[in-house]
């Protein structure tokens, strides 16, 4: 259970000036009474406490005469504390500190002298949306290009209808037209329906961390291919070392790296030899690798050159087909030339009738169009095949370009060997420099490279963000959302009959796209702006906010289990209603509005007391229904929101 309005407290300017309304929970509650009362204060003093940006309070008594504004609020053995300092007269910005207190049930509203305005707006909200049970940790999709959490300032769309609002045609919820709220209305109302999955947050939190594993891990990976030895590095420090006696002779092309490394762990361990020369042997591994260096940059350029003119060839065949298609589709669309058995080579293929002298040249028009036709059909086999060479001498291409780079870091790493033994004269010490860079080498990169490879866990790690990403997918909140909405409906539906609204028989919707009503009539869909009359705009406003608060106590949602209405009598009161009865001058119009009474009373008990009401009214009428509900009566100057010894001087 979330919470109810408990009490709503009033600290006049001079000392000792305390008004407290207090309110029945799980109730419907009435105040009845004539105009300019402070009766449409009430709501704009709630929401001033629920740390709003501006002063919603309007300019007169009320303003004039509160030094500060509380109210209490209630969720099960909880309750919560709430005052407000109004601005200093003459200053129109609100304050931007708040008082917050827990206190236990039964604990009067807190007196002047021992409130603290210690709490900033955002830590306000932030408190109040952990005591609605709002979870701030949810991100929501937002339409303006970023993310969203929900809000205690949000939840407040849905739990009051202003008196300019709940018979309005063209806004549904409370504060719709005001700057972005109409979005935000979007954006929210799923979560507040339970539309965004509950672990949405925790799936989320999952996602981010399962997304930086890959990362890291594609790092370490990374870092391993780094460190495995080239295999040219590897081949040419063996090479170096069969130069030197520290192995026997042998063919270093075809060499692994494992077996490149285990020949380097050899040659560290072989004695070093003394006086032995350099073998004078006729493979020299500078010229062998000039060679092989010559024999790629030449296949390179070869497939280079191949590759330029399999594109210029492919260009020209694109050419001709777009020419020969555009020529042939002119033909055909004429139908000038038509090939067939049939048709006879001594008639004019375009009217039909008989010519002289003319088989030549119709058949030599067939011919060539039948000629094309081969043509087109030859040049779009060609080009599937030059678009396979294309692919294949670029693969060629790719492997050559690797080759290069092989066959540069081997000459290099022999050319660095070459200058280092150049040092020496003694055969001995040259086995010697080369043992050492052997030894480093083994040391360093090669120990890395023999070291346990990672296992590679790519593929798991994103199999596991896909599922994640399905989950938090919009389809996936799509299809909760359609399915809560389809449920609401029913209910709207429902109270649409009771209510007797126009439309009715038809299904009637939420339409969230345009945050409005429809009725699916035969005729078509029927929008709220669309139905007439005030009695239909009146019914409609109830049976959405009426259906949605079922919904939100039901699915336990964490919405305030408050509604604020403000004056829906009106509808039924002429323009002037100030110095109008207290009751619908028309019987067919008290009716009505016993009707819409009847309506909220049966979805309260409905929900065994879990939902609160309170309407401001101007009406003031004797059935049941209204009477006993009444908790506050302000007329003929007994009673009003701010007392009357205030205000005197």
């Amino acid at each position: 259970m979330t919470w109810q309005l408990t009490s709503l407290t009033l600290y006049g300017r001079r000392p000792g000036q305390v008004r407290t309304l207090d309110f029945e929970p799980g109730a419907l509650n009435i105040i009845t009474g004539d105009s300019l009362t402070g009766k449409t204060s009430l709501w704009t003093i709630v929401d001033y406490c629920m740390a709003s940006n501006d002063y919603p309070v309007s300019a007169g008594v009320v303003r004039d005469h509160v030094a500060v504004f509380a109210i209490q609020i209630t969720s099960g053995d909880r309750r919560l504390f709430i005052a407000r300092p109004s601005p200093l007269k003459g200053i129109t910005p609100a304050s931007t500190k708040l008082c917050l207190v827990q206190q236990q049930l039964g604990d009067a509203p807190l007196a002047r002298e021992e409130m603290r305005f210690t709490f900033a707006l955002d830590a306000a909200r932030g408190q109040l949306a952990d005591f609605c049970g709002i979870d701030r940790t949810v991100r929501l999709p937002s339409t303006r290009g970023n993310t969203m959490s929900p809000s205690i300032r949000q939840v407040l769309f849905f739990c009051a209808q202003g008196q300019n609002e709940i018979a309005n045609p063209e806004q549904l919820f409370h504060s719709q037209g005001r700057d972005h709220h109409t979005q935000a209305i979007r954006d929210v109302l799923p979560y507040f329906l339970g539309a965004v999955d509950p672990e949405q947050a925790a799936l989320r939190a999952r996602l981010r961390r399962l997304r930086a594993d890959l990362r890291d891990h594609e790092r370490e990976l990374a870092r391993q291919e780094a460190a495995t030895p080239a295999p040219g590095q590897a081949r040419a420090l063996v090479r170096e070392a069969i130069e030197v006696s520290l192995l026997p002779q042998r063919s270093v092309d075809d060499l692994t790296g494992e077996e490149a490394l285990r020949l380097l762990t050899e040659a560290v361990r072989a004695p070093l030899p003394g006086g032995a020369e350099i073998p004078t042997g006729t493979d020299d591994p500078f010229q062998h690798l000039e060679q092989q260096r010559s024999e790629l940059r030449s296949a390179y350029h070869q497939a280079r050159a191949r590759l330029t003119a399999l594109k210029q060839a492919l260009r020209e065949r694109g050419d001709f087909l777009t020419h020969a298609i555009d020529q042939h589709e002119r033909l055909a669309s004429l139908n000038l030339l038509r090939i067939g058995n049939e048709t006879s080579t001594d008639r004019c293929p375009v009217c039909g009738n008989e010519v002289t002298d003319a088989n030549e040249t119709i058949s030599a028009l067939r011919a060539d169009l039948e000629h094309l036709d081969a043509d087109v059909v030859f040049v779009n086999d060609d080009t599937a095949q030059l678009q396979s060479l294309i692919t294949q001498v670029e693969e060629e291409q790719r492997e050559l370009r690797q080759a290069l780079s092989a066959n540069n870091e081997e000459r290099e790493v022999l050319e660095a060997g070459a200058r280092a033994i150049a040092r020496f004269h003694d055969s001995a010490l040259r086995a010697a420099s080369v043992t050492g860079r052997i030894s480093l080498f083994l040391e360093t990169t090669g120990r890395l490279a023999v070291a346990p490879r990672i296992p590679d866990r790519r593929e798991v790690l994103r199999a596991g963000i896909q599922a994640l990403e399905d989950l938090l997918s919009d389809d996936v909140q799509a299809d909760r959302l359609n399915s809560s909405l389809s449920l609401i409906n029913r209910k709207i539906s429902t109270k649409a009959r009771a209510l007797r609204l126009e439309h009715s028989e038809a299904p009637v919707r939420l339409d969230l796209r345009q945050l409005s009503v429809v009725a699916d009539t035969s005729a078509g869909p029927v929008p709220l702006n669309e139905m007439g009359g005030g009695e239909n705009w009146l019914g409609y406003h109830l049976a959405v906010l009426l259906s949605l608060h079922e919904w939100f106590t039901e699915h336990d949602r964490p919405v305030p289990r408050l509604l604020v209405l403000d004056q829906p009598s009106q509808v039924y009161f002429p323009a002037d209603y100030r110095n109008a009865g207290l009751e619908p001058e028309r019987e067919s119009d008290r009716i009505a509005l016993l009707r819409a009474y009847q309506v909220i009373a049966d979805t309260i008990n409905g929900l065994g007391g879990a939902l609160q009401v309170i309407v401001m009214e101007h009406a003031d009428l004797e059935q049941e229904v209204f009477s006993s509900a009444v908790i506050q009566r302000w007329r003929q100057g007994q009673g009003a929101l701010v007392p009357t010894d205030w205000t005197r001087a």
